[in-house]
Order: C-alpha cells, then structure tokens, then sequence
C-alpha cells in the first residue's frame, strides 16, 4: 500500500487551512495566551469513526486543530469528517492498527499532507466476544491482543520518532476502567487494557524527558455502541438490562458521554497539560473511586 493510493481512494478535506497562532485570550485576561486552545496543531486520531473517537475530532477541531481521521471504515470515517469544522482541513485515511505497514502509511501520508503531528489520539479498540475465560476462543483472544494492544504500540512505536526528533508532542492512548479492575465476561478486554497503562507508563519515562508527554484515559460506562454490546453479551436472550440498572454502581448516577471523554483528551493535548505525564485519567463518574 502506497501514501497516494490511501489518500485518493480515502480522503476527505474539508474547507481550507487555518494559520497557526496564538493570539487568542482567554475572556476578562487580554493578552494572555489560551493555553487550552489547539490552532494549526495537527492531531492524529484512531479510531476515529466510533463515538468517541468522533467526539474527540470534533473539540478538537473547534480548538483549532487540523485532523487526520484514521479508521478501517471508510463511510463511516466519511460521514464523521463531514460533521467537523470548515476550519478542521480534516484528512480521512483508511487503515489497520494491527498492521505495521498500515501504521507506518497513515503516519506518512499524515506528514505528507500536514508537515507534523502534535497530538496522537490512539484511541481504536474493540470489545471482542462477552463471555468468561472458560468459553473465549483462542481466535478473539488474539484478535482482541492485537487490536487493543498491538494496535497501540505500533501507534507509538511510529508516531514517537516523530515528535521525539521535534522535541515536542502530546500522546493520549485510550485505556478503560477495566484496565484498573476486574470485570466478568471481559477479561480479555481488561486484560488488554491494562497492557495499554502499562504502555502509557513506560512511554512516558521514556520520553517526557525529550518534551513528548504520553498519558491515557480510562472511560467508565460510556454511553455507547460498545456498552450496549457488553451489556447485550452478558444476557444472552434476554432483554438488555435497563440503564437504571447499570448506574446504580455509578456515584455519579448516570452514564457518560463522549464528548466528557473528549474533554479530557483535549486538556492532556494542550499546553494546560505540560506538566502532565504518564498519568491514567479515569472519566467514570466516580465508579472506581471505592
């Protein structure tokens, strides 16, 4: 697969390029800079055609990034490029995390048609089958490992030399609540997901000293396609337990929503998070704080 042939069979660009800058101030604070805002960085995002993953682009985006969307999907990719800002120069780029080859491509033709990229967004993952250990196939365990976890180290292992040889850079790889806990039916997903703190950890003391800070968040009950699928696995032939019945467990007593999620990694991109590294940002409405 070639730069050219991913970008003519599956880009989108949308409005034209915004210049860099950073004259904006925040209200009541003339001539401060506005360290949350993003303009002209580029922000590489995976999985970007799921909610969260399209929520993210969206903030993003209004902060003044410019976005380079990857997922396997292509309409799908297509239909969340077309919601983003004029402003965004959004770039969709179709690709497998599990690949190395796809992986070294989408980061190419990133630079290609961006120059650099100042934020990562490793955000693709899957759930895989719901069922416990004694009837999970061998099959989806792998695929799970390799979605889940090759999929982010490969993530890294790219984009770092990147923002290593610049000096500068801001890395967000998407972990869960059960990567800090057990959970039935699950336990190859908290299995990956624990992998991915790991890595986030490791990257971090590798690489905050060369000015890359790497960090991850850790949604909880994500109002979502992947939390219905969950909660359809774990009452086969049966009706899908009422969401009442799920917050219970939730000091904050509702589920959350993509775009909290996104918050969170829009902060970790910014100058507001500078000092901010190696750190596991849980989004679940207080559900692992006991």
């Amino acid at each position: 697969m070639h730069t050219k042939d991913i970008l003519s069979a599956a880009s989108v660009e949308v409005g034209l390029p915004i210049m860099a800058g950073n004259n904006r101030t925040r209200e009541g604070n003339a001539g401060m800079p506005d360290r949350i805002r993003l303009d002209g960085r580029v922000a590489v995002v995976t999985g970007a055609a799921g909610v969260i993953g399209a929520a993210t682009m969206q903030l993003l985006a209004e902060r003044g990034a410019h976005i380079v969307a990857v997922d396997r999907k292509l309409q799908e990719l297509q239909t969340a490029i077309k919601e983003l800002p004029a402003s965004a120069r959004a770039v969709a780029i179709v690709a497998d995390v599990t690949r190395e080859d796809e992986v070294a491509e989408y980061v190419r033709a990133a630079l290609d048609t961006s120059g650099t990229i100042d934020v990562f967004y490793n955000n693709a993952g899957i759930e895989g089958d719901i069922a416990p250990i004694t009837r999970y196939s061998l099959e989806t365990f792998r695929r799970v490992l390799d979605v889940n976890v090759v999929g982010v180290f490969l993530g890294l292992k790219h984009v770092l030399p990147v923002m290593l040889k610049r000096g500068k850079g801001s890395i967000i790889n998407t972990a869960s609540i059960a990567g800090l806990i057990g959970s039935p039916d699950i336990a190859v997903y908290s299995a990956s997901k624990h992998a991915v703190i790991g890595l986030t950890k490791s990257a971090a003391l590798e690489c905050t000293a060369a000015g890359v800070r790497v960090n991850c968040v850790c949604p909880g009950a994500i109002d979502s396609r992947m939390l219905s699928a969950i909660s359809d696995g774990r009452n086969p032939g049966n009706a899908p337990v009422p969401s009442d019945k799920i917050v219970e467990r939730i000091p904050g007593r509702r589920l959350g929503h993509a775009s909290e999620v996104a918050s969170i990694v829009a902060f970790l991109a910014s100058d507001e998070a500078s000092y901010v590294s190696g750190s596991a940002y849980t989004v679940d409405g207080g559900r692992t704080a006991g």
